[in-house]
């Protein structure tokens, strides 16, 4: 079996999706630390006049704080902005906004005081949206681990009963596979390269890559983004 491990992201983007749809198991780790200035609680999309950050303003408690326990500030009109940044500025003329609108914008119909929670539900969004249904589970269900770094993973990876972990490139850098190997478990590596496709405000300007996996499938539709994000593919189990 093969598990692949992320952050929760606000609106994730396309590598984190195609992560999910190689896996057997996706582990969302909710339970490790909050990056400041990291992923969690932003993305980019797309307007005519290029990429936009949307930002989901968290209190600030202390640096240790981990991403379960993250709180959304809601004493800014955020959510209000996000809404109308994505309807009015970005997709409101792409081909299958008007198939997708009703899901993306069901977000912002509550207010939101864990920032795990919103990730969780934008993620479970577009994993619908292309099509996957890859089962996910938090980390933070899965009990507790003492391990640190590739201990950490190793040891979640073998509690799930994974026989290989799919790995981001980005974590070249800290995933031993020596330890992974005392848990029996094999790494791959994802290889993640970035499709090009058709971005309906961006007629005669250059393709924007890395915005949220929405970008894809309100431009592309379900089944021919799920194509468009397999089309790229390779992995290898190189160390």
């Amino acid at each position: 079996m093969r598990v692949a491990m992320h952050q929760p992201h606000y609106l994730p983007w396309l590598g984190l999706i195609d992560k999910a749809d190689q896996s057997d198991l996706f582990v969302v780790l909710d339970h490790v630390q909050y990056e400041r200035r990291g992923w969690q609680n932003r993305n980019y999309v797309a307007t005519k006049s290029g990429p936009v950050l949307l930002s989901v303003p968290v209190l600030q408690r202390n640096r240790g704080e981990r991403i379960i326990d993250k709180k959304i500030d809601n004493s800014h009109p955020w959510q209000e902005k996000h809404r109308r940044t994505l309807e009015e500025h970005c997709y409101s003329g792409a081909p299958f906004w008007p198939e997708f609108r009703g899901g993306i914008l069901s977000v912002y119909d509550r207010e939101w005081e864990s920032l795990a929670d919103l990730a969780m539900a934008t993620m479970r969004t577009a994993l619908d949206g292309f099509g996957i249904d890859t089962p996910v589970v938090r980390a933070s269900e899965l009990g507790e681990f003492p391990g640190q770094k590739s201990e950490l993973l190793a040891q979640l990876a073998a509690k799930t009963g994974a026989t290989t972990m799919l790995s981001g490139d980005g974590a070249r850098d800290y995933v031993d596979s020596a330890v992974f190997d005392r848990y029996g478990v094999g790494v791959e590596w994802q290889r993640f390269h970035h499709p090009a496709y058709t971005q309906h405000n961006r007629a005669g300007e250059e393709f924007l890559p890395r915005m949220a996996a929405l970008d894809l499938l309100v431009n592309a539709g379900p089944a021919d983004a799920l194509r468009i994000l397999r089309s790229t593919r390779t992995r290898d189990t190189g160390g």
